[in-house]
């Protein structure tokens, strides 16, 4: 088995810190939230974890909340993560796709998550889409615009 970063080399180039708006919208497409996000992506060497994320969100009220993810490298090119709070793993679709799937842990098997980044090619940009399906309907989209800082 390689290491997560030989295996996983786009998700390599997500390193970094990144600066955002999340946009989330109901399946007519109407704006239900929108909050400033600020989400630290490292590749730690020599811990219990091979991947670790930090989110950081504001919104406009000054509401905060700040979320950490460490994901754990399982080899054949999938890294897992199982938090108090979600569970899911994620992989490398291509050279500049990585795909998502998980689970709010409070909200049981009927919500998943479905997420797809696209990396730009000079590793500046991401975009995101997250599609919350319950009980097989898609009732809300998160839309994500990121630009690296660091």
């Amino acid at each position: 088995m390689g290491s997560l970063r030989e295996d996983m080399p786009l998700l390599a180039r997500h390193e970094g810190r990144w600066k955002g708006t999340y946009t989330y919208v109901d399946a007519e497409g109407t704006v239900t939230d929108r909050h400033e996000s600020l989400l630290t992506c490292t590749l730690p060497e020599g811990k219990d974890h091979d991947y670790h994320q930090v989110n950081e969100y504001t919104w406009p009220d000054g509401r905060t909340e700040t979320h950490v993810s460490p994901g754990v490298y399982r080899g054949g090119g999938r890294c897992v993560f199982d938090t108090d709070r979600l569970r899911g793993e994620f992989w490398q679709l291509d050279d500049q796709v990585i795909y998502l799937n998980w689970m709010y842990k409070a909200e049981g098997e009927d919500l998943r998550l479905f997420e797809l980044i696209h990396l730009s090619a000079d590793g500046r940009r991401r975009n995101r889409v997250w599609q919350w399906i319950r009980d097989g309907v898609c009732y809300q989209r998160t839309l994500i615009n990121e630009t690296r800082i660091t």
